[in-house]
């Protein structure tokens, strides 16, 4: 979370957060006078996902790899009508392979919609690309307490 120009970090647990709601309440519920929350996930070397808090706005996503999250436990709370494109629920076919969601998603914070994509694919270990949109953003250092 943001605080005026600084970032607080805090590990969540997200095992009993149902859908996206409760992931966005866990935000909200963080937030210090309307300033962005980040939830930054990332899954077993395989994928990872920012999703962005500011108020009462609806949350924006962007995940690494789609068709990886859609195989995980996470699919069905982050990849969302607005990440896909379409209704997930009017689609039997599984996501397509590569990014999807909102690349713009940090642009406001330093890591324009080209550096999110860039780090989203080419091979880049998850864990490696959140350090650098961590380093980017200013809170690698509350990253690391994280982890």
């Amino acid at each position: 979370m943001r605080t005026e120009q600084t970032w607080e970090a805090r590990e969540v647990d997200l095992d009993d957060v149902e859908d996206l709601d409760g992931i966005a309440d866990l935000a909200r519920a963080s937030s210090v006078d309307e300033e962005p929350v980040l939830v930054l996930v990332e899954q077993e070397d395989t994928w990872f996902a920012v999703v962005r808090v500011d108020g009462e706005e609806d949350p924006r996503i962007y995940v690494s790899d789609a068709a990886a999250v859609g195989r995980s436990a996470y699919g069905d709370t982050l990849l969302t009508a607005d990440v896909l494109g379409h209704d997930p629920d009017d689609d039997e076919e599984a996501p397509p392979s590569g990014p999807a969601g909102d690349e713009s998603v940090l642009a406001d914070l330093g890591v324009t919609a080209d550096e999110l994509a860039e780090l989203g694919g080419g091979g880049r270990l998850p864990a490696d690309a959140l350090v650098v949109i961590a380093e980017r953003l200013g809170c690698a250092d509350e990253l690391e307490t994280v982890r």
